[in-house]
């Protein structure tokens, strides 16, 4: 049976987490594979918003198993936190619904001060990193130094491998960064505790999802960031320490590609990102308000994780057939899609101009990202409200025109629109209204 993998097409919060709870409830399973805690995906069931930062959010859907996967880096805390609060909420977050592979790498506090000390050390050239341990923790994986989850399962063995880990990073700590060490004794105490109450969900991820596909069940694989995060393909060094593109769903879950089905495409309506780099179609003042939102709802363009305002912008379609070329996306969702209502006119960028030459592929080289101008197609905007709509017939016939733009320039399909943040407001569309 097949694996569909969703994929966000622009710098991460584009609403995967939402369109991921949605198809989740065609899934059998729900597969986290890439990054960590650095991830926010927010899920609005009824009115009530859920957002999770490690745990698949197919976990609100009761009868669908969820799976953090090998490629993600998991900080026990955290975690213990999201199931702790997803149970008094009345979810069931047990081992026989959650599942930890033994190959995903550990987060330490170890790694959130190194985070925090080399992003101080950077000052102005800082990244913009969540301070989260994220990258620190890669660095390890990446050095075959790091602390798999499966230390979990044997006490001995997971306290000589922190002590050995908390003694290396004092020292870097202390000797390269002049910052406090890190209280040895506190911490491995700590992961003692974490190891007692996460050794029951821990399981052979790469087993278990095979034998889940030789019995015909569905998977859904959701990652974290997006395109223009991933470390090789992304707006670097500006990027993420993973690979939120669809080849890092299969090594990130050990799946081959012959299972692969669907690779859908996450964007939104407009361009967001949190953090520094090229924009090329960043808005300020109040175009750029009108488009973030002041912050008094949750679905406002502010971080999930960190809480910090998005920098916001145009639709940028370079951006999007990058990402389409690099994911081998199948079809778009177009997320946000009633933001954009009440607008005279909406500019959607389709070149850049770059030295007086025009440029239809997005450069790797940020040097040149940074001098390019958008190009605009100014598309005619619509006045209605269109959060109640659910069908085609129901869109205005400009906002219909804009989607089905962004299809014709893609050359793939968009099936879904989002025209708000609940879980129903959708509209389903056939491939073939936007095929071209």
């Amino acid at each position: 049976m097949p694996l569909d993998i969703i994929i966000g097409a622009q710098w991460g919060d584009e609403g995967k987490g939402r369109i991921t709870d949605l198809l989740a409830a065609q899934a059998d399973i729900v597969a986290r594979y890439s990054g960590g805690d650095n991830a926010g995906h927010t899920v609005t069931v009824a009115g009530e918003i859920f957002k999770l930062h490690l745990i698949p959010s197919g976990i609100i859907h009761e009868g669908v198993t969820c799976l953090i996967g090998n490629g993600v880096v998991v900080n026990p805390a955290v975690l213990l936190k999201e199931i702790d609060a997803l149970t008094a909420r009345g979810v069931d977050v047990t081992p026989s619904r959650l599942k930890l592979s033994r190959n995903a790498h550990l987060i330490t506090p170890a790694h959130i001060a190194l985070d925090a000390a080399s992003e101080q050390a950077r000052g102005k050239a800082a990244i913009g990193t969540t301070k989260r341990g994220i990258g620190p923790a890669y660095t390890d994986k990446t050095a075959r130094v790091g602390l798999r989850a499966g230390l979990l399962a044997d006490e001995a063995y997971l306290i000589e491998a922190l002590r050995t880990h908390i003694q290396a990073k004092n020292e870097l700590l202390t000797r390269i960064y002049g910052v406090e060490p890190v209280a040895e004794t506190a911490v491995i105490t700590q992961y003692i505790e974490y190891a007692r109450r996460l050794s029951p969900y821990l399981v052979d991820s790469s087993v278990f999802l095979d034998n889940a596909l030789r019995n015909g069940r569905t998977i859904l694989a959701e990652g974290a960031q997006g395109t223009f995060l991933d470390l090789d393909h992304g707006t670097y060094p500006f990027v993420t320490s993973s690979n939120p593109i669809a080849g890092g769903a299969l090594t990130g879950l050990g799946i081959g590609p012959k299972h692969v089905r669907h690779v859908i495409g996450v964007t939104k309506a407009f361009t967001s990102r949190v953090g520094s780099g090229p924009f090329p179609t960043e808005l300020e003042g109040e175009p750029a308000l009108r488009l973030r939102g002041t912050g008094a709802n949750p679905w406002d363009e502010y971080g999930t994780t960190t809480g910090r305002p998005r920098r916001v912008g145009w639709l940028d379609l370079v951006m999007l057939q990058h990402a389409i070329r690099v994911n081998g996306l199948t079809e778009l969702v177009l997320t946000k899609l009633d933001i954009l209502s009440g607008l005279s006119e909406i500019p959607v960028c389709t070149a850049y101009e770059y030295k007086g030459q025009q440029l239809k592929h997005y450069p790797s080289d940020l040097r040149i990202l940074a001098d390019c101008q958008p190009v605009y197609t100014v598309l005619p905007g619509w006045q209605e409200e269109i959060t109640q709509a659910r069908e085609w017939a129901d869109l205005p016939e400009n906002a219909r025109q804009y989607i089905l733009f962004v299809a014709k320039t893609a050359e793939i399909p968009v099936t879904m629109a989002s025209v708000g943040p609940g879980r129903q407001q959708i509209v389903t569309l056939s491939p073939a209204i936007t095929r071209h």
